[in-house]
């Protein structure tokens, strides 16, 4: 238990949640003060895609509506990417290298299994007196790595949190199928948490993992079960792969489902909220997401026309654009949500100040 949160389960013990410590008048919380991000200069448009593989630009945009993706340049990493937010947020926010605590790195393109790419970012920029990890969920990971590190505010053991979300998905993707390659992009963004004022910052949130989705939607060799070999490399098993139809219509069930268990926990309806920042795979999605909970669809932050899916990264991308076109505003209610490989499912409501 934290202090200031009461933990507790639910749906066979499935979820975790966060629910507000009534015990205290103004329970500590974690607010997002800060925001930056990082992509690659080389952009992809669907049109040169269609010259390689089975596709056209048409087709992308009617299934999926990316237009293009960025890729990283040759020697461009995921610690690299993910430095250069975390660089850009510190230039923004006026910190020096011994002013962060804690580094989080949400990522599942590390530079390599070891050491963690936390460990990269902070030689790379010099960082003092930080100590971090990375965490590893795929799509959710951002989020997750934000309710993490939103704990070690909320518990008083630190004041400055860095939250980091980097993928170069580039290096995991098959270029000879059509049906993954078109879909992602490399990227990374960055966020700084502090103690927020009373009444703002991370109110709640909710998180689950359902297993029994793993073999639709992984990288089957490169760990333990599968150690690489000349076998492995020869069937492509290094490589993300994907069960499209049955990865779609869980994000659409549960990103909608996730998002109506944390408003219903606060007595709230879709429309008390200012924006929903999602996980950006589809534009399909997220159209269907907004529908469900019968929210604008203007209200449901997209950028994925022009980056695709970056996996740890949408959700930094898609707030940054949402705070760089001015609209949030102080005391506006926010949910973040995504669902990624695993499965992992997961929404944070937060009163934005």
């Amino acid at each position: 238990m934290t202090v200031g949160l009461r933990m507790v389960g639910g749906m066979g013990g499935n979820i975790t949640s966060c629910m507000p410590d009534t015990s205290r008048a103004n329970p500590r919380r974690a607010a997002i003060t800060g925001v930056a991000t990082y992509v690659p200069d080389r952009v992809v448009a669907n049109a040169e895609l269609a010259r390689t593989l089975d596709t056209s630009d048409e087709w992308i945009i009617t299934r999926t509506g990316i237009r293009e993706r960025r890729i990283g340049a040759p020697g461009e990493t995921t610690s690299t990417m993910g430095a250069e937010a975390v660089r850009r947020l510190m230039a923004a926010r006026n910190l020096g290298p011994r002013d962060v605590d804690v580094l989080v790195v949400a990522t599942v393109t590390p530079d390599m299994l070891f050491p963690a790419t936390a460990c990269l970012i902070q030689d790379r920029l010099g960082l003092e007196n930080v100590w971090g990890f990375d965490l590893s969920a795929a799509c959710s990971g951002f989020l997750y790595a934000l309710t993490t590190g939103a704990q070690f505010v909320a518990s008083g053991a630190h004041r400055r949190v860095v939250v980091v979300g980097a993928d170069l998905m580039s290096a995991i993707i098959d270029p000879l199928d059509r049906t993954t390659a078109v879909l992602f992009g490399d990227g990374a963004g960055a966020v700084l948490l502090e103690e927020a004022e009373p009444g703002y910052g991370i109110l709640d949130f909710v998180h689950r993992v359902d297993g029994s989705g793993a073999s639709d939607l992984m990288m089957p060799a490169g760990g333990s079960l599968k150690p690489a070999t000349t076998g492995t490399v020869a069937a492509r098993e290094h490589y993300l792969k994907q069960n499209g139809r049955t990865v779609f219509k869980f994000a659409v069930s549960q990103m909608a489902g996730s998002v109506e268990r944390l408003l219903e926990r606060h007595a709230l309806r879709a429309t008390d909220l200012a924006a929903v920042i999602p996980h950006q795979a589809n534009q399909r999605i997220l159209d269907a997401t907004a529908d469900r909970l019968g929210l604008p669809r203007e209200r449901m932050a997209s950028v994925i026309a022009r980056f695709g899916n970056t996996t740890a990264a949408t959700l930094p991308l898609a707030l940054d654009d949402v705070v760089r076109g001015g609209k949030l505003k102080r005391g506006d209610l926010v949910v973040f949500v995504a669902v990624g490989a695993g499965f992992t499912i997961g929404s944070t409501l937060v009163r934005w100040s």
